[in-house]
């Protein structure tokens, strides 16, 4: 079935409006129309080749939420109808050890991704949801809550699991003091989720001007990284801090305002490594410093029926497909709160 999308055809020129074939159904899948998909940072380095591993044509969005249109002979956990989400994974083996724990996003042959991954039925790359429809696996595609704002839903898809994943593996509880680093698309969705958990959340920002919409979201403090006596006043004051940001930076300063015991985890990837931390303090309070990538089918549900229960959703601004290249343009500038959003029904093919 062809269908219209946003397509990258080479990593210099401009997404643009062009056909793509859909696979068909097989007995497992569902296929989605598409109502939203979120603009993911990633999505971004991967249009222009950033990283190295993009195959053209390449249609971006892993953050997508639609309605079923159709399902396959054999499917069970959907109908027709449905609101559902598709976020960073299509696929993975089923068959090891992750896999079998309901950990895809570990797997050991390597998790597909939903756009620029090998589609194990065709040998072609992925289609992302910056399209119409999306034909994905009904393991891989989790149910919404239809009395959230759909539009706000979608980047709870990558954005928000990213930051949920280490929150509950790392069991944050009620009262613990939770550092979150940097306010972006990640980090508004940390302190939105850790918040709501009942942690008491201190937000770093190398921006001043982020104090009131972080106190908004939920932060009950608010220090200034590049101040360094609002750092000393919150020295071994945290027992956990979730690191959103994507660029190098001395993680030192962090580490030094964990409790005993604490733990810092990075979710955010950089272009080049962070510089070495400090081990001393790490070896005599016995920090931790973890990584931790996207999450589970099953932590994606469990987090959508969370924010259910919560009315969580995603700060966004919602945009025609037509308006990707400028989304592009000012996210690189960091001059949106906190994340686009594709409207495909408002959006001209």
């Amino acid at each position: 079935m062809k269908i219209n999308a946003l397509v990258a055809q080479d990593a210099a020129q401009p997404l643009s409006s062009a056909h793509i074939t859909l696979r068909a159904v097989q007995p497992q899948d569902v296929k989605i129309e598409i109502l939203y998909c979120g603009v993911c940072h990633s999505d971004l380095h991967m249009a222009r080749n950033e990283w190295a591993v993009s195959r053209y044509p390449l249609v971006p969005g892993h953050e997508i939420v639609g309605r079923v249109v159709e399902t396959g002979d054999a499917v069970s956990q959907h109908r027709k109808g449905d609101i559902v989400g598709v976020g960073v994974m299509v696929d993975s083996c089923r068959q090891c050890h992750f896999c079998q724990q309901q950990e895809e996003q570990y797997c050991e042959a390597g998790f597909t991704a939903t756009y620029n991954g090998i589609d194990k039925y065709t040998g072609d790359s992925t289609w992302g949801g910056y399209a119409q429809h999306v034909v994905v696996d009904q393991h891989f595609v989790v149910s919404v809550p239809e009395s959230l704002p759909l539009a706000g839903v979608a980047p709870l898809l990558c954005a928000g699991v990213t930051v949920w994943s280490p929150l509950r593996h790392f069991n944050v509880q009620p009262g613990d003091k939770v550092g979150v680093v940097g306010l972006g698309g990640l980090g508004h969705m940390a302190v939105k989720l850790a918040s709501a958990l009942g942690a008491e959340v201190t937000l770093f920002t190398t921006s001043p001007g982020k104090g009131a919409d972080a106190r908004r979201l939920g932060a009950s403090r608010v220090v200034v990284s590049r101040d360094a006596a609002q750092m000393a006043a919150c020295q071994t004051s945290l027992d956990f801090i979730i690191d959103c940001v994507a660029a190098p930076h001395d993680l030192d300063p962090y580490l030094a305002t964990l409790k005993t015991n604490g733990r810092l985890v990075l979710v955010g990837i950089p272009d080049h490594p962070h510089q070495s931390p400090n081990v001393t303090p790490m070896v005599f309070r016995r920090l931790s410093i973890s990584g931790s990538s996207i999450g589970s089918i099953q932590e994606t549900q469990e987090m959508l029926d969370f924010c259910g229960r919560h009315n969580i959703t995603a700060d966004i601004e919602l945009i025609a497909g037509e308006e990707i290249e400028q989304a592009f343009v000012r996210m690189l500038n960091g001059d949106v709160k906190y994340r686009f959003v594709i409207d495909m029904q408002a959006t001209r093919w």
